[in-house]
């Protein structure tokens, strides 16, 4: 499944509007501090909590990033026939989805979470706010088993398209990891957004309901 994601980062998410007011973009100071080789990145800025023992495999049913007031019910998404994922519904702006056929939020290996920055007509998605995100904020993933997994974030970057380093956003972990992505890097009326904007994070701490 890590080859689809590949194929498709640039078709994942490029679904948007343009707004008077641009979401915001990350920061050089919310990026890794030292270059990163290999599909782990976050072992370079990992959070000082200790580790967290991953779960085992369980749906997500919400996603809550109380920094950017984000509270949104998630779908679980899936590839098409050409081997695309599908977007969540624009129908629905505070909507979120997961890759159903990869890592559970909280499990071992890297979650991915996909959501629109924007939408037709200029409403904002539900990650509009995702690239103002700062290293340490945290991320919760609730679960159909009762327990929330609650992720804290290591660095925050944008990527243009062209150059988009899918092993280091989708490849393999030994860990719980987590990506959260959206549109972003820019805006023209002819191709849309630019870029991408991810958030890494790791699992911190396991709350049960």
């Amino acid at each position: 499944m890590f080859l689809a994601w590949v194929l498709v980062v640039g078709a994942v998410l490029v679904i948007g509007a343009v707004h008077d007011s641009q979401p915001p973009q990350p920061s050089a100071g919310q990026a890794f501090s030292t270059p990163v080789a290999g599909p782990t990145p976050s072992r370079s800025a990992a959070p000082s909590a200790p580790a967290v023992r991953p779960l085992p495999p369980a749906e997500p049913d919400r996603i809550r990033i109380p920094a950017i007031r984000v509270n949104a019910p998630m779908t679980k998404l899936a590839l098409d026939r050409e081997g695309a994922l599908r977007p969540p519904s624009a129908d629905k702006p505070n909507l979120a989805g997961w890759y159903g056929k990869g890592t559970a939020p909280g499990s071992k290996g890297t979650a991915l979470i996909a959501g629109h920055v924007d939408l037709p007509g200029g409403r904002p998605g539900v990650f509009f706010e995702l690239g103002s995100l700062s290293k340490g904020d945290t991320i919760e993933v609730s679960r159909a088993d009762r327990r929330t997994a609650v992720f804290t974030v290591n660095a925050v970057e944008v990527y243009k398209k062209s150059g988009f380093p899918s092993e280091k956003v989708y490849g393999s972990s030994d860990r719980p990891e987590l990506r959260v992505i959206t549109c972003g890097g820019g805006y023209a009326k002819k191709t849309g957004y630019l870029g991408n904007v991810v958030a890494y994070a790791t699992l911190t701490e396991v709350k049960r309901l």
